[in-house]
């Protein structure tokens, strides 16, 4: 029998997992990878998915409701879509959500929303074909905005996030808007965070949210969309007047959220996260295999770390997350 989420010492309740099926990715971002000396986990450390689906099953006897497939780029793993036909069969009810680059979604859109996908962040940082590939590594974008086509006919909740750069976000802002004017998509800029070397690597491209807002401005008439109603988590999103889609600004270094942060991560390898900025893990994959402990030992990880959950942005002002991005699922 589910129990309802303990709270923890600020009052937050945990009930949205974030689960990195695999740290690979086919993508090079330059604020994810440094790209000389990459290194993945081995075959053999990675999570198997009956073992996430019993993780799975350990979050939502604590009250977790949803839960989103992170990487890395989950859709490299092979037999993915089983993976989520699986979750769907399983879980009936649970709220089913997707990050990817999209780069490999054309033709599974449809199988995916079957087996009970509701709702797709996709990262696309510029709309700009060789930015894109500047940025990305690859030369994607084509196949990536067909993606977002197919989603958007399938009836999926599409979110496009755009990792706020210098020179990019602000020079395509304009681009950005039209693509919302038409579409009814949300357009995401997130503050870039120095996670990993390579985040590190990008402090100089910082652009905060309130000037990314200021720019906006200048193109469009915005309104506010309550939170109630925005559907939004961190982020503050914005309608576009005359607009079909809207603007929506996520900013953990200028206007953190951490104090109303609801989030578990779970790494490939099964390290449990409770903050994005912290280094601190708990082993998951031996609780699940020992004899006495299980999915319910699991569980009681779960409760225990999400009732000792951290304020993220206090660790900033110490330390630096040394994991990359696609390590900890983003």
């Amino acid at each position: 029998m589910n129990q309802p989420p303990d709270t923890d010492r600020f009052g937050r309740r945990v009930s949205y997992l974030r689960l990195s099926v695999t740290d690979r990715c086919n993508l090079r971002c330059a604020y994810c990878f440094r790209r000389e000396n990459i290194t993945f986990l081995r075959h053999e450390d990675i999570l198997r998915y009956e073992e996430m689906l019993s993780i799975i099953e350990a979050a939502v006897s604590t009250g977790v409701d949803k839960v989103r497939l992170t990487g890395g780029e989950p859709l490299v793993r092979r037999d993915f879509l089983w993976f989520m036909q699986e979750i769907g069969r399983r879980f009936p009810g649970l709220d089913l959500r997707l990050t990817t680059n999209a780069t490999l979604l054309s033709g599974k859109v449809d199988a995916l929303r079957r087996a009970g996908l509701s709702r797709v962040n996709i990262s696309i940082d510029s709309l700009d074909r060789s930015t894109y590939a500047l940025i990305a590594g690859r030369d994607f974008l084509p196949q990536v905005m067909s993606a977002v086509s197919e989603c958007l006919d399938a009836g999926l909740t599409v979110k496009l996030n755009a990792v706020a750069l210098r020179g990019v976000s602000d020079r395509e802002m304009p681009a950005f808007l039209e693509l919302a004017r038409d579409r009814d998509l949300d357009i995401r800029f997130i503050e870039c965070m120095p996670v990993g070397e390579a985040g590190l690597e990008q402090r100089d491209r910082f652009i905060g949210a309130d000037e990314l807002l200021e720019l906006a401005s200048n193109h469009v008439k915005l309104s506010p969309v309550p939170r109630s109603s925005a559907s939004s988590g961190p982020a503050r999103v914005f309608s576009l007047e005359g607009g079909r889609g809207r603007l929506g600004l996520i900013s953990p270094m200028t206007n953190h959220f951490c104090r109303t942060c609801n989030r578990l991560r779970v790494t490939a390898d099964g390290h449990l996260r409770t903050c994005l900025f912290s280094d601190r893990s708990y082993l998951l994959r031996p609780a699940l295999h020992h004899p006495r402990l299980g999915v319910e030992g699991v569980a009681r990880i779960m409760r225990a770390a999400a009732r000792n959950k951290p304020v993220g942005h206090d660790l900033l002002r110490d330390a630096r997350v040394r994991s990359r991005m696609s390590a900890v699922g983003g």
